[in-house]
């Protein structure tokens, strides 16, 4: 049955919609040799469909991994050349396409979603659904009550954008830093550490607890599991089962 492109490719496990349309724009795919456009539609039984001259594999079952992702470790599945560091993508041994859904930079840890279903992908990385994440943050310092408030309205970054407003709150002191418990609906590249550069506050380590409905639970630095039915049906309803 025909479908348009990008669904048929993030299907496939090559990412969200949204990625697998700027693949089509950037001229990256072809259907029986023709260049393809965005909106187009294809069968992948019948037609030839290829992404940088290769054929695309066919759809796989979908499939849902949780994965302590730990610091030094790059959130991508293809490094650039000359570039040796470990990414995510070769931590888990699975023979499926698999990507990590939303950013968590090279010097954080903690939870990652990998998977090929797009669709999910999209919903959970989206700015109009406002899937929340919830991160412990160690500061070097302990933040005063005016900094802790400058942050949850929302801070202007260096390059002028204002973030929008989080919840946070003092955790525990941990010599003579703390830990902040930090939720947030947004997820702009380093907002955490951009954010608190903005109000003086070092940052020592960022782990992330929380996607939306999944938790980091009790897996350990490189350790993975699948997700059960249960933890898939909540992130594709957007429920929020979790305590704060």
């Amino acid at each position: 049955m025909p479908e348009r492109l990008q669904k048929i490719l993030a299907q496939a496990g090559y990412g969200s919609r949204r990625a697998c349309e700027d693949f089509i724009t950037a001229g990256r795919v072809r259907v029986n040799g023709q260049l393809a456009s965005l909106g187009q539609k294809a069968d992948p039984v019948i037609d030839k469909i290829t992404l940088d001259g290769k054929p695309i594999a066919a759809a796989e079952t979908l499939t849902y991994i949780a994965l302590y992702k730990p610091r030094n470790v790059l959130s991508t599945v293809e490094r650039e050349r000359g570039d040796d560091r470990q990414t995510v993508r070769d931590l888990v041994e699975v023979p499926v396409h698999l990507h990590p859904v939303g950013r968590l930079d090279f010097e954080s840890e903690g939870l990652v979603l990998m998977t090929n279903d797009g669709d999910l992908t999209n919903k959970l990385t989206h700015p109009r659904f406002g899937h929340e994440k919830e991160y412990r943050v160690l500061l070097a310092r302990r933040p005063d009550r005016e900094q802790l408030e400058a942050w949850k309205r929302g801070v202007i970054l260096e390059d002028g954008y204002k973030t929008q407003p989080v919840e946070v709150r003092f955790e525990t002191a941990q010599g003579k830093g703390a830990w902040v418990r930090v939720i947030m609906g947004e997820g702009r590249k380093r907002q955490i550490r951009e954010t608190c550069a903005q109000l003086g506050l070092p940052v020592v380590r960022i782990l992330r607890v929380r996607i939306g409905a999944l938790r980091l639970g009790n897996l350990k630095p490189r350790q993975w599991r699948y997700l059960t039915k249960q933890e898939v049906e909540d992130l594709k309803s957007g429920e929020m089962k979790s305590r704060r």
